[in-house]
């Protein structure tokens, strides 16, 4: 009981050594351990899981094999998790409850990354590159991929690789023609990631459930409050390595560095080298 309450709380207070992953209980991280060991290793892709039981689920990812079928739109699923959680979809059904703001979720995971992002003002993991901060240690490894150039994820039909699991699963289903669209059914506009559709439904909708703490205003989505909220705290995190100004938003210094990086024969990769912060 004590272990379980852990993962509603979001508390984490067993580390692993070799990563620094952490972790709600001992035995979660006795089996992320496996990882470090090999003990269960893909032969095909080289990948290390935790258990047999994730390494038989992973090799399906090769395998294309899909055995759990919704029985309303005839979806497929890897995981029996992954359907019952699909089921909630046509049912409606949304058992988990934020006790800070009452608004209601599909799943455990969306509750907590909402109480990560709206009502926590934590974010104990730092890039050791520019020093930005992340609330989960997932968010930080993500974000190193910008600064390493990594590409963890490759095509197998092709030898296309890729920063982010998103972006190989868009390759599929454009060049491959792997995997399965997801399709409004308002205005039948195709997405390959569930969130986009979420985000694209709200819009229909008029939900705007993201509100600002300094004003009024509401947004449909997370990203797009916290693109906001940098008007309150006045903070330019971005800076043209040409010229040496700063912007607030991505999209407006990657415009600018267009119009003044010519003559000094700059790439789009130097913008962004050490004058992020």
């Amino acid at each position: 009981m004590t272990e379980h309450r852990k993962r509603h709380t979001g508390e984490n207070v067993y580390s692993c050594k070799q990563c620094e992953k952490r972790f709600s209980s001992q035995s979660a991280l006795h089996h992320h351990k496996n990882i470090h060991t090999s003990k269960y290793k893909c032969t095909e892709c080289g990948r290390c899981c935790c258990s047999d039981k994730d390494l038989a689920v992973h090799r399906r990812s090769h395998s294309g094999e899909k055995p759990f079928e919704c029985t309303v739109c005839s979806k497929r699923f890897t995981l029996a998790g992954n359907l019952s959680r699909h089921s909630r979809i046509h049912s409606g059904q949304k058992p988990y409850k934020c006790h800070v703001c009452e608004r209601r979720f599909r799943h455990s995971t969306s509750l907590q990354s909402h109480k990560r992002h709206v009502h926590s003002n934590r974010s104990p993991y730092h890039c050791p590159y520019c020093g930005k901060l992340f609330k989960t240690n997932t968010e930080l490894q993500r974000h190193v991929h910008i600064h390493t150039g990594a590409k963890p994820y490759s095509c197998r039909h092709c030898s296309e690789r890729f920063t982010w699991h998103k972006q190989l699963k868009t390759h599929l289903l454009k060049s491959h023609n792997e995997g399965t669209w997801l399709t409004c059914r308002i205005c039948q506009k195709k997405f390959s990631q569930s969130g986009n559709l979420k985000d694209h439904l709200r819009r229909h909708k008029g939900v705007k459930p993201y509100v600002c703490s300094e004003c009024p205003k509401r947004f449909c989505t997370a990203y797009e409050l916290k693109a906001h909220q940098l008007v309150h705290l006045g903070y330019k995190q971005f800076c043209c390595c040409s010229c040496g100004k700063y912007f607030r938003y991505k999209y407006t210094v990657k415009s600018h560095f267009r119009r003044c990086s010519d003559k000094l024969g700059l790439t789009m990769f130097n913008m962004f080298s050490p004058c992020v912060v």
